[in-house]
């Protein structure tokens, strides 16, 4: 089953009654005019069961422990975001599957060479990816195509790097002299909102496989406390990528993070991507992947399934 992602732009109370999560409303609350039978209707209840991602986006958003400690239990992540509304803070479950020791032991044991030759599938599955997106538009991908074939073990050549300079440089030709910048001008604004969205499906599948989201293959900044999600989001970015370059290419008005952007991005959990030939949502395609993670740190598989974008 597909979790829902919540998104809470306003403010908001949160709490739980009978294994849901109850949303009710401050203005509504406060009004000593409307009658109780009318605020209980008010309410929305949400199966806390159905809930893979929470996003809280308002300075005056109050959560109960009860309703924290229950969606984490649930295996639900948690996105905070900032007063200028980028998200700055991800919370999962700590015990997300009940062979975790197991896992977490075969993976703080995986050897260098695993560890390089895993990197290795990840930017191919990135370039090509990236490849794929350039295609849809039109746009010459040839050399990425070829590049994502001679990724070699680690990637020693950095040709995820030689790709990122050619892709960025080519993925918006509307807006000159665009740059892949965190703190650069719009859409990177859509990019990083929606990026925090993807690292957090995959974090918390990641939990949800065993795994410690810690312990990268590849990224190891020790002030990441989400290496291994950063490494396993890799070839899902272009997804993100595709996503904001369609807002664009249809003149939504991007230089702000609007709600009804923030309404199509939310959407990206749901997308289609391509994992062994077959369609399925991107949430799902990112179980799979993580899944078969595991296996390769256990020594039952050597390969990584990774998406593909649909053409």
């Amino acid at each position: 089953m597909i979790k829902r992602t919540l998104y809470f732009g306003n403010p908001a109370y949160l709490s739980t009654h009978l294994e849901q999560l109850v949303v009710r409303l401050p203005e509504v609350e406060k009004n000593d005019t409307l009658p109780d039978s009318f605020k209980k209707e008010a309410q929305a209840k949400i199966p806390i069961e159905d809930v893979g991602v929470v996003i809280l986006d308002h300075q005056q958003i109050v959560i109960s422990q009860a309703l924290m400690a229950k969606l984490l239990a649930n295996n639900t992540a948690f996105i905070t975001c900032d007063n200028t509304h980028l998200p700055t803070g991800l919370m999962l479950n700590l015990s997300g599957h009940t062979l975790q020791a197991t896992r977490f032991k075969s993976q703080l044991e995986a050897s260098q060479p695993m560890l390089k030759q895993l990197w290795q599938q990840t930017i191919k599955a990135k370039i090509k990816n990236q490849a794929l997106v350039l295609k849809k538009i039109g746009v010459e991908s040839g050399n990425l195509m070829k590049w994502s074939k001679d990724v070699l073990s680690g990637d020693p050549d950095n040709l995820e790097a030689r790709a990122a300079a050619y892709y960025w440089k080519s993925i918006f030709p509307q807006i000159p002299g665009f740059r892949r910048e965190r703190e650069g001008v719009p859409p990177n604004n859509l990019l990083n909102y929606s990026y925090a969205i993807v690292r957090a499906v995959v974090a918390r599948n990641l939990v949800g496989s065993g795994l410690l989201p810690t312990l990268g293959i590849h990224h190891h900044n020790k002030y990441n406390h989400y290496c291994l999600a950063d490494d396993i989001m890799e070839p899902y970015r272009p997804f993100a990528d595709a996503l904001v370059l369609e807002l664009v290419r249809n003149g939504e008005d991007f230089s702000t993070l609007a709600p009804s952007v923030k309404k199509q991005l939310l959407a990206l959990p749901t997308v289609d991507v391509l994992l062994n030939r077959e369609r399925s949502p991107l949430q799902v395609a990112t179980q799979r992947t993580t899944a078969s993670l595991a296996k390769c740190f256990e020594g039952t598989s050597k390969k990584i399934l990774y998406p593909e974008l649909p053409v």
